[in-house]
């Protein structure tokens, strides 16, 4: 009795099992049957998903035409989901561009099924393709108005940015070639004015509960303290449903590491400033990693330059960073109610080991 044929668009989880279990099947029909069931309870619990995302019925109904031609396209090639490596779903965004089917809706309904079904490493890629790809635009949209359109103009001649799916890999260049121009138009603090700022659009209403229990603490002191031990549950949370902290796969010796260091995505205070140590991009790898470069490599967050740390080019300036302080700033910004300045004092792109902030303290507000 041949099996593989019979599966085609089940989840892969599901498709090994059957793959390893088949001799176990009474009859050709009953394996039909138990496929049709459980490809149905997984497209079934796949829109229930989507429905808690508040996906409207249109873009449930695109999501899964799209994980099935995706699951498809596995299929073809004699590939199970689960045991995929990242270069077929690499070799698939390359036939999505050709076929100019790359849309971002696409890659974001791929990205949750992916998500959905723990596929962690399928969907931390996609992840860094789409989320990455506004800043750019941004920084030119800001720079315009701060400095003006003949200087953005300038900036941003001939530049046109990769397609939708290209690897992280084809923009280091790009983003070298803008911040060398921009460093040639502006002064360094016009520099950094121009790229802190909130590219990824993050609500201020993402932060009102940071808000709240900041206004009920005794002190700033006791509210990072707080915050440092909820963020330590919450990674424990996303440790054991076995799913990804944002784009972080988390383990008990990366909580270890974050349970001992309070600046590490929230922030402990000396004197009138708060200092802030973002969590390493791949926090897994970079305990695990002893090469130099590789730690700055795995701790970098940017998918507009991570890429040139490990390849050994280009150098990108570091003032590049300041985007990633203004992503930083956010939360702070709403929780003492206006903007905080803040500095870089260490970047990975700068050699270091780590990306470390500053934030300021405004008058007033320290209790």
């Amino acid at each position: 009795m041949e099996v593989k044929p019979l599966i085609r668009r089940c989840n892969s989880i599901i498709a090994d099992k059957l793959y390893t279990n088949w001799s176990r099947i009474e009859s050709y029909g009953n394996l039909q049957h138990r496929l049709r069931r459980e490809c149905a309870l997984m497209e079934s619990e796949f829109r229930v998903y989507l429905e808690s995302r508040k996906a409207t019925p249109e873009k449930i109904e695109f999501a899964i035409t799209v994980v099935k031609d995706f699951e498809d396209y596995l299929r073809k090639e004699k590939i199970a989901l689960e045991g995929a490596e990242l270069n077929v779903l690499k070799k698939y965004m390359s036939l999505l561009i050709s076929e100019g089917s790359n849309s971002e809706e696409r890659l974001v309904a791929i990205a949750r099924y992916c998500y959905f079904v723990k596929k962690n490493d399928f969907f931390v890629y996609i992840a860094g393709i789409v989320n990455g790809r506004e800043v750019l635009p941004g920084v030119g949209m800001r720079l315009g108005k701060a400095a003006g359109e003949d200087v953005r103009a300038r900036v941003f001649e001939g530049v046109e940015l990769p397609p939708l799916g290209a690897p992280q890999e084809a923009y280091p260049v790009l983003t070298n070639l803008i911040m060398e121009r921009m460093e040639r138009e502006l002064s360094p603090q016009k520099c950094r004015e121009v790229l802190t700022w909130n590219y990824h659009e993050i609500p201020s209403a993402a932060f009102l509960g940071h808000r709240k229990r900041f206004d009920k603490a005794n002190t700033l002191d006791d509210y990072l303290r707080n915050e440092h031990e909820r963020f330590i549950e919450e990674l424990a949370r996303f440790m054991n449903e076995g799913r990804v902290w944002y784009e972080q796969e988390i383990t008990p010796e990366v909580i270890e590491f974050v349970e001992g260091n309070q600046e590490i995505s929230v922030g402990k205070r000396v004197r009138d400033r708060i200092f802030v140590t973002k969590i390493p991009f791949a926090p897994k790898q970079y305990l695990e990693e002893k090469d130099p470069t590789m730690r700055r490599y795995y701790a970098c967050h940017c998918p507009l330059a991570r890429t040139a740390i490990r390849d050994g080019g280009p150098k990108i300036p570091s003032t590049f960073c300041y985007c990633s302080a203004g992503f930083t700033k956010v939360a702070y910004d709403v929780i003492f109610g206006e903007s905080v300045e803040i500095e870089m004092l260490e970047s990975a792109l700068d050699g270091d080991q780590r990306c470390r902030f500053a934030i300021k303290i405004p008058e007033g507000k320290m209790k």
